[in-house]
């Protein structure tokens, strides 16, 4: 019963939510570092806006700067690799029984990635820069299910725990 206790218990599924999306984030920088070429042409054609409809009325948003293009890219992978690195300190505090530093981590670490793909791919990709329109470098989808992954997590490590997981 002790071993089910604890591996049925909302702190177990909280640990492993973490550890999941630590993994998952530490993969996605790391192909983003070790291939930096594929996603890299992914943000310089939805900058440029080039697969849009090309209005005239949103193409002044356009970024076309190789510079610029790829300065953005690189503060994308290093927000991955921070969002990954608090995900894996996380981890080793919900290891530990560090129960509260865990949460709070963990926490730190959703929100970051519900930033990432929420409000840099949702809102300012698909919207601003118009991503949506675009046959062959709408990443929406994606940014979807990792925004849901994050908030499932940030909504399940919130719960009210009965077994007393200390908030």
């Amino acid at each position: 019963m002790g071993f089910l206790a604890r591996i049925g218990g909302l702190r177990f599924a909280v640990t492993v939510l973490t550890a999941m999306t630590a993994l998952q984030m530490t993969l996605i920088a790391l192909g983003n570092i070790t291939d930096f070429g594929t996603n890299q042409a992914f943000v310089q054609h939805v900058l440029a806006m080039d697969t849009t409809f090309r209005s005239p009325n949103m193409m002044w948003r356009a970024i076309t700067s190789p510079g610029l293009q790829d300065t953005a890219y690189v503060v994308i992978i290093a927000w991955e690799v921070l969002t990954a690195l608090v995900l894996v300190a996380a981890l080793v505090a919900w290891l530990r029984g560090r129960t509260d530093t865990g949460r709070r981590l963990s926490t730190l670490g959703w929100v970051m990635w519900v930033l990432l793909f929420g409000a840099g791919f949702i809102a300012i990709g698909g919207e601003w820069f118009q991503m949506w329109q675009s046959g062959k470098w709408n990443g929406l989808q994606p940014a979807l299910q990792n925004f849901l992954i994050a908030t499932v997590a940030l909504v399940v490590a919130h719960l009210p725990g009965r077994e007393g997981v200390s908030r």
